[in-house]
């Protein structure tokens, strides 16, 4: 099936969406539900898969020539985030940077890029049955009208970029784009955010960057577009692949966006260790960041019990439910949870001595943030998506269908593996067999 250019524009005014009954529940509950609770009731009640859709087939429908060589991938990867798309059943969704793998070469990991004139897309999709349907794609072009690919940006910050058997080097290119969360905005634009920056990515109905939000002093020269450095600093302290991933648009237009893990503060060790990540507030107004919250991880093991190591804990998606309030998702590969957590203007720590450098311990360091002074967000545990029979691996996105029923959307990585067994001899992916899905889950009542 090959996707269609965007035909005439259809702007949905962004309209906030009530708490769900069952969410509710969860907050006015005291303390945190045992197991064997009603936690384990919420079910599947759809799932909907994406068929086979040649990536260069894709590809080219949108931006002729830019895919000269698949190597036998299919479109995949959409599943970096879904958001309602103002009728029933149908989404918005987009994919990351495309096909990427890991491959050792000498004892270092090297970052492949097995179609390296693929670009980031935007996707509106419809959910009929049980199959996803490709409705209309857009991709995410420059200023002039190029593709911002999904390359590395800048040399010694990002992974460098290899060939699909990671033996010849790619050029990095200022303009790409790791996009993960979307939304649209009440005059038909979209944000996106993106992990090399990490960036908040403002962009037209039509996908032209319009602008690109990074951190002070990233220095980001080249691009073919309006990079602004409107973002707090301490970010340049990104894990790599780990920028932004999560973004909700809350009911008066404002932006929250996650990180996708703890920064490295003050070193690697001090990241890959810590559970306290942050969430901030962005105006589209102001075009400023407005507020920064801490944002404290649940121990692995409880997230997903058959993982002991911290570093896998990630947010990958966050959900706006009314008000001041948000669905954040905290997961590993295996297993997620999804918690319910109210904004407040006391847990604002923007520009204090957590965007200090030279705070010591930093805000990653501390074993209890909380006894430290910190005012870390409230959260309760709104559904353990773990406990759900039927529920894929790497969900990356969440939407509300209704009041009580979620969409996930899973990253199926475009069928890649990591390691030299991902392409055969003749250069073509050997397909991991995971295909991206919607999966609707209902909520249990009286959680």
């Amino acid at each position: 099936m090959s996707p269609h250019a965007p035909g005439r524009r259809r702007v949905h005014r962004c309209v906030a969406v009530g708490l769900p009954l069952a969410v509710l529940a969860a907050l006015a509950t005291e303390g945190p539900a045992a197991a064997g609770t009603s936690l384990q009731e919420a079910h599947v009640t759809r799932t909907a898969t994406l068929g086979d859709i040649p990536l260069g087939t894709f590809s080219d429908a949108l931006l002729p020539g830019t895919v000269a060589d698949d190597r036998g991938v299919d479109l995949g990867g959409i599943g970096s985030d879904i958001f309602p798309a103002g009728r029933t059943g149908e989404f918005w969704t987009v994919t990351d940077r495309g096909p990427n793998g890991q491959i050792k070469v000498a004892g270092t990991k090297r970052r492949t890029f097995p179609v390296p004139g693929f670009d980031p897309a935007i996707v509106r999709i419809r959910v009929s049955g049980d199959t996803v349907k490709v409705l209309q794609a857009m991709p995410v072009t420059t200023q002039s009208g190029k593709p911002v690919t999904g390359l590395s940006n800048q040399a010694g910050r990002d992974e460098a970029p290899y060939s699909y058997d990671a033996q010849t080097p790619l050029s990095y290119n200022p303009d790409g784009l790791d996009t993960e969360g979307i939304v649209r905005a009440a005059d038909g634009s979209f944000w996106l955010v993106d992990e090399y920056g990490p960036s908040l990515v403002h962009v037209s109905a039509r996908g032209k960057v319009l602008t690109r939000y990074v951190p002070q002093g990233l220095g980001l020269t080249g691009a073919d577009y309006p990079v602004v450095e409107a973002l707090p600093a301490v970010l340049l302290h990104r894990k790599v692949n780990r920028g932004f991933e999560g973004l909700a648009l809350l009911p008066g237009g404002d932006l929250v966006v996650a990180v996708q893990s703890p920064l490295s503060i003050p070193d690697t060790d001090a990241g890959e260790n810590s559970r306290t990540t942050r969430l901030l507030r962005f105006s589209p107004t102001k075009k400023a960041v407005t507020a920064e919250y801490a944002y404290r991880f649940d121990p692995v093991d409880v997230v997903d019990p058959s993982e002991d190591d911290t570093s896998e804990l990630k947010i990958s998606s966050v959900v706006a439910v009314g008000g001041d309030r948000l669905l954040v998702e905290e997961r590993t590969d295996k297993a997620a949870r999804l918690h319910l957590v109210r904004l407040s203007r006391a847990a604002n720590i923007l520009g204090g001595r957590w965007d200090d450098d030279a705070t010591s311990p930093s805000l990653e360091q501390l074993d209890d943030p909380g006894a430290s002074g910190v005012p870390v967000l409230s959260k309760r545990l709104a559904v353990d998506l773990g406990t759900v029979a039927g529920v894929p691996g790497k969900i990356e996105g969440v939407a509300l269908v209704d009041h009580s029923t979620l969409a996930l959307v899973n990253d199926n990585d475009f069928g890649m593996t990591d390691g030299a067994g991902a392409f055969d001899a003749q250069g073509r992916l050997v397909d991991s067999g995971i295909e991206t899905t919607v999966t609707y889950v209902r909520l249990p009542r009286g959680v």
